[in-house]
Order: structure tokens, then sequence, then C-alpha cells
């Protein structure tokens, strides 16, 4: 009998401890549990290592937002601090993508679960749902089933649905732009200031502004910041910080891959 290797993840001791258990119960389960993104991602890394890689992770949607959340956290798909199960499970499919990730939830939240799918996830599952349903999602999702509550579906449809709209928007916007206008928000993406631009790309602190003012508006945003939230929707990754300068960015830049941005 093939037995599925299981990964719980939570900060709430109990719960994790609980599902464990209950999980370990079945005959062709192993089950191991982690406290934190940082011990879930260390536990992945030596189960890979040892030949003996997990199957699927069941990770709290809430990870790292309660009292005892740890003071570091793996960095999530853009980049950020990542904060909750969602961010990990962005994490996971980028360094294990053939690990399953299921997401538990405290409550039902149609943009929330949309982000999971748009993450990697492959389930959202209630956190009281009966032991029984637990399983069938888990050996479901490893027949690449992907499992959401159905008072959820309707929801989450219209949430992946808008958010498709909104990129292909960004990515229009994003096509308006100059190879040199581009270049400069890739390297507002990258987090650099405009003399840390200037010196990027070899141009004058007073050109960069220039470029600025005139990405912030064909994008139509009155922020840096909000430029930035845009061109990540658009698929728009940062400017490499070492290495030799890059070529001008092209259209090209922005790539899906199977549904979401590369």
């Amino acid at each position: 009998m093939a037995r599925i290797r299981v990964l719980v993840v939570d900060d709430h001791r109990v719960f994790a401890e609980s599902l464990a258990a209950a999980l370990a119960a079945e005959p062709d389960v192993d089950v191991s549990a982690a406290g934190s993104g940082p011990a879930a991602l260390r536990c992945l890394e030596r189960g890979l290592a040892e030949g003996r890689r997990f199957d699927v992770l069941l990770v709290d949607a809430d990870l790292g937002t309660g009292p005892a959340a740890p003071a570091a956290a793996p960095a999530g798909p853009e980049g950020e601090p990542a904060a909750d199960g969602i961010a990990l499970a962005a994490g996971v499919r980028k360094a294990q993508p053939a690990v399953r990730t299921v997401v538990l939830a405290e409550r039902d939240d149609p943009r929330r679960a949309a982000l999971a799918l748009q993450a990697g996830a492959s389930g959202w599952v209630a956190k009281d749902c009966s032991l029984q349903r637990l399983l069938a999602v888990v050996r479901g999702v490893l027949r690449d089933e992907t499992h959401l509550p159905p008072a959820l579906l309707t929801g989450v449809l219209r949430e992946l649905t808008a958010a498709r709209r909104h990129r292909t928007e960004s990515e229009r916007l994003v096509e308006s732009l100059t190879p040199r206008e581009r270049e400069v928000l890739r390297c507002m993406v990258a987090g650099l200031g405009r003399k840390a631009v200037a010196e990027r790309l070899f141009l004058s602190p007073h050109t960069v502004r220039t470029h600025t003012q005139n990405v912030l508006g064909k994008l139509g945003v009155h922020s840096t910041l909000a430029a930035v939230a845009l061109a990540r929707r658009a698929g728009v990754g940062p400017a490499p910080l070492t290495g030799p300068v890059p070529a001008p960015a092209l259209a090209g830049d922005v790539v899906e891959r199977g549904g979401q941005p590369a």
C-alpha cells in the first residue's frame, strides 16, 4: 500500500497535534507537524533530501498571525513576509511544485480562497470539517483535483474572473510603456529609489524623475506603491540588483504559464 506523507502546519499546537494524531490513525498515512512557516520549509527540505518527500501540506490559512507568530517568516510571492498560509503555499509551490497544499480555514472567505488557488493551493477546507471529508480532500488533491466547499464556489469563480480581468488590463497598461519606461518600472518593483535607478541605468536623476512621472501617468496611478502593485498583477518582475544592466525590457517580460503570471 502506497503511503501518503502529510505535513500539518499550524501555530496552534493543540489543533496541530490533534489533527496529526487523527490522520496518523489511518493505515496509509504518515504525518508530521510544524508550528511555523520556516519550520515547515525545513521539514520539506529535509524530507526531499532524505528521499522521503511529503505529498500533501495542510496549512492554517491564518498561520503566523496570532500572538505566537514568529518574528521572521519566509518570503511570499511578492517578496513580502509570508504572514499566512497562503503565502507559504506560494513559496512551497516554487520550491517543491509536486507537493499539494490544502489550506485549512476558520471561516469561508471567497476572496482569500481565490488567492489561495492563485498561490498554488489545491484546496480550501473548513477546519471543523469531518476527518472523512479531510481525508477525501487529501486523496483527491493527489489525483490533481481541486477542492472547495460548494458554498464558496460561486464567490471564488467571481473573484478569479475579476482577478483575470484586472491582470489583463494591467498587462495592457504595461505594454503602453516604452522599453526605457519598463526598465524604470522594473527598478521600482525592485525597490530602488530615484538615485539608485539613475546609477543603475546610467541616467541623470532628472531623467529618471521624468520617466517615473511618465510611468505613473500611463499606468493611471498616483504613487510608486500603486505602480508596483499594478506591475506585479501584470507579471512584471524586479530588475536584477547585481550583475550587468539588463537589455531593455520588452513586452515578453509579461508572461503567463498555465494561467498564472510567470
